[in-house]
């Protein structure tokens, strides 16, 4: 993963790409500035980076970047370039927009001498890069500023870069060492067959071969984080996942591993092989039924053991077959109600513990859609507002809550606090205002005096001139 350095003399040199020394060409301007062809100078001084070895990409090293990791196939790189023809004119320039360039590696966003190119660079690295038509726009050329079969040359400076978010929260990301077979990846409820090494603090934890069924990899010990980045791996793919606490062993840790609390593990995962599940459009109502069934229990489980991630895909997987659906037969249609009523509340109540208080309300509100007395409902909802310090949205569903059962003692007590929560609202409202008015006042005051005091000052100026003034002769001269 990380390029070998050694040293020489007063030049370091990464193997695999050459540093500029006294006499050769620094920049695009030493090479355009000479009679020499570009294309000769990269042959006597550049290095092919191509993976074929065809002398399609050469580079020179202008600047050596930080030692350590270069970019990987997916990773989202921050650069800086100038590209120019053959000839010396410049066809495109970053630093023209004053903005960097952003792009993934290896998915086609750019030519394919950039993601060769950048592939081989470390963060802060500056070269200089020549590529050769087929790795760049070809016989169509890019019109109108690159001609057809036209040989490139660039000046790139690698920022920076990153991993994939798998997640929203950046709590995974991804890396991909080897890239993998087409574009089939496992989806919820697939069986995977991978090999896993486990990383902590540098510390290799663990390394077998295991199968699992994606949304249950708790069964056999794998974190939440491996199992939620499966849905983007493809067969035969090796790659890097970085796992926050939550997505790993949590604040709980792992004895066996001797793991301690909120630590945050590096996984290379290769995954073998694997059978998809059937999608939701694969089966008809009464297979969605069943496996509604035992996707229920399994939450359950889960829920009860304290899992609430691994229980919320269980549920979600509910959602998603039967959101959808009508049902043909009465008693089709109060099964689809059935089970949707107990997913969005489980989740609701799941959502609650993870304190995802939006994704509580928004769940409580699909139960209130099909259901809108519902006790459970609309209490949890209630919950949800005062832990957002929503006082008064509270207040009403705890109240309707009583409206529905009106022996409910847990509402009535919620009933008090958000009175005294709002009571205690008013009261600091009152203060800060209170003394923002003092304050105001006070300010007026200071300046009502100042105003009061430079206009005594002026009277009395005034009464010195006229002291002052000059008598005037007996001939009024």
């Amino acid at each position: 993963m990380v390029k070998h350095m050694k040293a020489t003399g007063n030049k370091r040199e990464i193997l695999g790409t050459r540093e500029c020394t006294s006499g050769e060409m620094s920049s695009l301007e030493d090479i355009f500035s000479t009679n020499q062809c570009p294309t000769a100078v990269f042959t006597s001084q550049g290095t092919d980076v191509t993976p074929n070895g065809d002398r399609g990409v050469c580079k020179i090293v202008k600047r050596h970047g930080v030692e350590g990791e270069m970019p990987m196939i997916g990773d989202k790189v921050f650069v800086h370039y100038t590209g120019r023809l053959l000839n010396g004119k410049k066809f495109d320039s970053s630093l023209d927009r004053k903005e960097p360039f952003v792009f993934s590696v290896g998915k086609g966003q750019v030519i394919k001498a950039l993601d060769i190119g950048v592939c081989s660079m470390q963060k802060g690295e500056v070269c200089l890069m020549l590529s050769k038509p087929e790795y760049a726009y070809g016989s169509a050329g890019c019109p109108p500023k690159v001609p057809p079969n036209a040989t490139l040359v660039f000046e790139i400076e690698l920022l920076s870069f990153r991993g994939e978010k798998i997640t929203e929260d950046g709590g995974i990301m991804k890396r991909i060492k080897v890239k993998g077979e087409g574009y089939n990846s496992p989806n919820e409820g697939a069986t995977v067959h991978v090999h896993l090494e486990g990383w902590c603090g540098g510390r290799l934890y663990e390394s077998r071969d295991v199968t699992f069924v994606v949304g249950e990899s708790e069964d056999v010990g794998v974190p939440l984080g491996v199992d939620r980045a499966m849905e983007k791996i493809q067969k035969g793919e090796c790659c890097l996942l970085y796992l926050k606490p939550k997505y790993g062993y949590g604040k709980e840790g792992k004895k066996e591993y001797d793991i301690g609390s909120n630590a945050e593990l590096l996984y290379e995962v290769t995954l073998k092989d694997f059978e998809k599940a059937k999608e939701s459009w694969e089966m008809d109502l009464n297979e969605k039924l069943e496996r509604a069934a035992l996707v229920k229990q399994k939450g359950t489980h889960y829920f009860k053991a304290g899992l609430y991630n691994h229980a919320v895909i269980q549920y979600q997987q509910i959602v998603n077959w039967l959101e959808m659906e009508c049902g043909t037969e009465k008693e089709q249609q109060q099964a689809i109600q059935s089970f949707l009523l107990v997913a969005h509340l489980n989740l609701a109540l799941c959502c609650l513990r993870l304190r995802e208080y939006s994704q509580t309300v928004e769940n409580c509100n699909k139960v209130l859609e099909l259901d809108p007395e519902n006790e459970k409902a609309l209490y949890r909802r209630g919950e949800a507002r005062l832990l957002r310090n929503e006082f008064s949205l509270a207040l009403v569903d705890f109240r309707k809550v009583l409206q529905v059962n009106s022996f409910n003692r847990a509402a009535r007590s919620q009933i008090a606090i958000c009175q005294r929560k709002i009571h205690d609202h008013h009261e600091r409202d009152k203060k800060i205002y209170a003394n923002m008015f003092q304050r105001f006042a006070e300010h007026d005051a200071k300046v009502g005096r100042l105003k009061r005091k430079k206009e005594e000052s002026g009277i009395s100026d005034q009464n010195k001139l006229g002291l002052k003034r000059p008598r005037l002769s007996q001939d009024g001269s």
